[in-house]
């Protein structure tokens, strides 16, 4: 080798060294977007997990004491009255996959999934007969098994797990919508059902029910007729005590098919539903589907108006986050004279500014699906109705390991190795 070749060799070797050490230095910091070196940011996101084993909307969701998740009834894609679903199943969070459970008496949708204090999961609901109405979830043997229903029929009505342990059922459709404004007690401890005092107001479907911190239950809002025709301003509270309710003030916007979620200061933030269904809008000028929010102080027995929601919705769900902010997501929106459109958008509440502030979409649009928060903070969001109808995908939002491939990814990837 000639001295001239060594040298060239040499002026590449280090031509290439230098290459090397400005692509160490400056590949970290374009593609992670932040200082070489840098612990990479934590993103907070949706990520896709196990599919349903069935399709299924207007279902319930229920956490257990062993972090799994009891996923029971609803209305699959098959023609009615075969689309109501008796069966149940399981997501596990330690593996992201759903197993079948048990199998329902008999077939649910418009129920209730209440979780009682020793652990098993009464569903009350949309049945044939009254006998039919009511079944316990045994998550130990993962059987079914019907249990008394000795106030008849039940659809679309609340059930509140109260201080006692007892459960409240209240409003809906009975047989011949002769419950519009029907209450009633289970005693898990008898297996029993006793009457209990009427609502005050006439609520058919889609009203909420939120337990208060002193033990009393705040029920708002609803529709009381078989059209969905106009959302109700009325507002009442259950006093267990004295078995009775009492009349509270009005919410500001009339509304069904909104949230209403107990923050964790005690006070209750009610968010968006429909004020008026059909060709109202047109004759009223107001639009179904608001996004208006509202907050009820039980101390001061008020409401007061906050932060407007950055999309109108009704049909989605809200959840309380450990860090104190409620995540809405999906549910419907109109736009006359458009028809209704399934929202893939979500948001975030936060109590401190009276604020929302949006955060990354959906996988999937969905409405009248649910949305459960696990013990690791995550919220899982399952089923639902989507563009291409009946839904059994789900997914999880949280914060999700650097790397991990989220809607936002890029598609730009650095290995430090």
């Amino acid at each position: 080798m000639n001295m001239q070749e060594s040298v060239a060799r040499m002026k590449v070797g280090l031509a290439f060294t230098l290459l090397a050490s400005m692509i160490g230095y400056f590949v970290p910091a374009i593609c992670e977007g932040q200082p070489a070196g840098a612990t990479p940011a934590t993103v907070t996101a949706w990520v896709p997990t196990g599919y349903l084993n069935v399709a299924r909307a207007y279902h319930t969701a229920t956490l257990l004491p062993n972090g799994k998740v009891l996923v029971v009834g609803g209305l699959g894609p098959d023609p009615y009255p075969d689309n109501v679903l008796a069966t149940a199943e399981l997501y596990d969070p330690a593996t992201g996959t759903w197993n079948v459970t048990g199998r329902l008496n008999a077939a649910k949708s418009g129920h209730s999934a209440t979780l009682l204090p020793n652990g098993q999961v009464l569903v009350v609901g949309q049945a044939n007969s009254p006998t039919d109405s009511a079944e316990l979830y045994d998550p130990n043997t993962g059987t079914w098994k019907f249990t008394s229903a000795g106030t008849g029929y039940w659809r679309d009505q609340t059930a509140t797990l109260l201080q006692s342990g007892k459960v409240l059922f209240a409003g809906g459709w009975g047989f011949v919508y002769n419950s519009y404004r029907g209450a009633a007690l289970y005693d898990p401890a008898s297996a029993t059902w006793s009457p209990t005092a009427n609502l005050l107001s006439l609520r058919g479907a889609a009203h909420q029910a939120t337990l208060l911190q002193d033990g009393r239950v705040l029920v708002t809002g609803g529709t009381n007729d078989a059209d969905f025709s106009f959302g109700l301003p009325n507002v009442e509270l259950y006093d267990p005590g004295a078995e009775a309710w009492i009349r509270a003030p009005d919410l500001h916007v009339p509304r069904y098919g909104h949230s209403a979620t107990r923050l964790s200061d005690g006070r209750v933030l009610v968010a968006g539903g429909d004020s008026l269904q059909g060709q109202a809008e047109t004759t009223f000028g107001v639009f179904p589907a608001n996004n208006t929010a509202e907050v009820f102080d039980p101390a001061a027995g008020n409401w007061s108006t906050t932060g407007n929601l950055n999309a109108g919705r009704s049909g989605h769900t809200a959840s309380l986050l450990p860090n104190g902010e409620v995540l809405v997501a999906g549910g419907y929106t109109f736009t006359p004279p458009n028809s209704g459109v399934i929202n893939k958008k979500a948001e975030r509440y936060e109590p401190s500014s009276a604020l929302w502030h949006e955060t990354s979409d959906l996988s999937v649009a969905r409405s009248a699906h649910t949305a459960t928060l696990l013990p690791n903070g995550q919220v899982l969001v399952a089923g639902g109705f989507g563009a291409s109808g009946v839904l059994n995908s789900a997914e999880l939002y949280g914060p999700v390991p650097p790397g991990t491939i989220v809607p936002a990814f890029t598609g730009s990837w650095f290995d430090p190795a």
